[in-house]
């Protein structure tokens, strides 16, 4: 019988988990791990791939227009997505997915017998071969479907090709900035539609609970650019004190508790303080090509926040809130220092932000982090130079060098992109992965 993928992938999980002879599993390297976590990871992906199909003709034999004749309902069950989450062991929702990506992935057969490729084969394609899963294909399926009665087919294919290039290693929050950044990019016309759908959903709740009051809000990106532009500020001017602390001194609170002591300060001055109590200045930074923006058209992003707001947001954020446009590298600023000054400016990190989207490592706001040197200002004379610098949270700045990662950057200006390079005990081939905006961007 010929082999599989999935032959191989049992081959290395046996061959791990059982090297060493009797040595416990428990005992495995961090190498080790890391390799069969990946195994395990490969494994469900194809198992899910070879399941989409059944999925799918499970739904099809327990369609609505078959009554009693429904599969799902012969088996005592309300639909196929119960069925399937019921034997599977799966939520719902997980069912549903699976169903979805296998209707989307299947070939198919004209009206006059004619094979006809999937209807979105650069997933299907992904989905065979292990390289996303379920969560990430279905994700892309559902802004496909959502933009084909506005977007030119060829268009769509290019971008469905890139997508499935740029999801797989993605983080469920790094995936739904890269397919908002995506809608933006394939049908800015409906930027204004879907922000002020989003604006009419913006809803505040406050409530007692069990002594505490709980507060739940949803706000669309306008009416919550400032929120968290400020709220931002000050958890990142904590987490930067807490970088060079001793334990004495060290901040003991989660970020999440940062962030609610930071609202009952901005609320306290609101009602009396005469100072913000950290001191911290909040900005809120509005990136837009400036044509569109004096033509009143075309999408613009705020840091921090993956979904794109239209022209008109612009103007009025601007009217209400300290707005700082990216217009960077003017005659008017200088944004290499090469070893005239230490630390990044207040205008290099704009820079650094246009080009990195936030935190290089995790995505993390532009607010939390600061500059970091690539070739060390000490150990190795390094430039304080836009080439030389990338943004870093607190967190990934400790691990990456703990770690021994490595940062590329290739290319000039705020069109350069950024790569990890992972050690050889994560990695034995270091292959760099993409990082910064670059990875949420589709090319035109």
């Amino acid at each position: 019988m010929e082999a599989t993928p999935l032959d191989g992938i049992a081959e290395a999980l046996h061959a791990l988990a059982t090297a060493g002879g009797d040595r416990p599993a428990g005992a495995l390297t961090p190498a080790e791990l890391v390799a069969v976590n990946q195994a395990f990871g490969a494994l469900k992906r194809h198992v899910d791939a070879a399941f989409a199909p059944v999925a799918a003709e499970i739904s099809r034999q327990s369609r609505r227009e078959l009554g009693k004749d429904s599969l799902a309902k012969k088996q005592g069950f309300a639909s196929p997505a119960v069925l399937i989450s019921t034997t599977t062991g799966t939520s719902v929702g997980e069912a549903v997915r699976i169903v979805q990506v296998g209707e989307a992935t299947a070939p198919r057969v004209s009206l006059t017998g004619e094979a006809l490729p999937a209807k979105h084969p650069h997933v299907a394609e992904a989905v065979a071969g292990g390289g996303i899963g379920m969560t990430a294909a279905a994700a892309i399926i559902s802004l496909l479907d959502r933009l084909a009665v506005r977007v030119d087919a060829a268009r769509l294919d290019e971008a469905e090709r890139q997508l499935v290039g740029l999801a797989p290693g993605l983080r469920p929050d790094e995936l739904g900035k890269l397919l908002a950044r995506a809608e933006a990019h394939l049908d800015p016309d409906g930027i204004e539609p879907r922000h002020e759908q989003l604006v009419s959903e913006r809803t505040f709740q406050m409530h007692e609970r069990d002594g505490m009051l709980v507060i739940s809000a949803k706000l669309d990106p306008e009416t919550g650019a400032p929120v968290k532009a400020a709220l931002d500020a000050l958890v990142g001017d904590a987490l930067r004190r807490n970088e060079h602390a001793d334990e004495v001194d060290r901040d003991p609170r989660s970020v999440r508790q940062i962030q609610a002591d930071a609202l009952a300060d901005l609320c306290r001055h609101a009602i009396g303080c005469d100072r913000v109590p950290t001191g911290v200045t909040a900005t809120v930074v509005v990136r837009m090509d400036l044509a569109d923006l004096e033509a009143g058209t075309g999408a613009a992003t705020i840091d921090g926040i993956a979904q794109s707001i239209p022209a008109s947001a612009v103007r009025r954020l601007a009217a209400d809130a300290q707005i700082i446009p990216c217009v960077l590298g003017g005659d008017s600023e200088i944004l290499d220092w090469g070893r005239a000054k230490r630390l990044f400016t207040p205008v290099q990190k704009l820079a650094l932000g246009e080009r990195d989207g936030g935190c290089a490592g995790c995505g993390a706001p532009p607010a939390w982090c600061h500059g970091h040197h690539l070739e060390w200002w000490d150990r190795d004379g390094g430039r304080t130079d836009l080439e030389n610098g990338v943004l870093l949270c607190t967190g990934c700045h400790h691990r990456l060098h703990a770690d021994g990662w490595e940062i590329r950057v290739d290319g000039p200006g705020i069109d350069a992109k950024v790569w990890l390079i992972p050690p050889p005990w994560i990695d034995a081939q270091c292959t760099p992965r993409l990082a910064g905006k670059s990875r949420y961007t589709l090319t035109a």
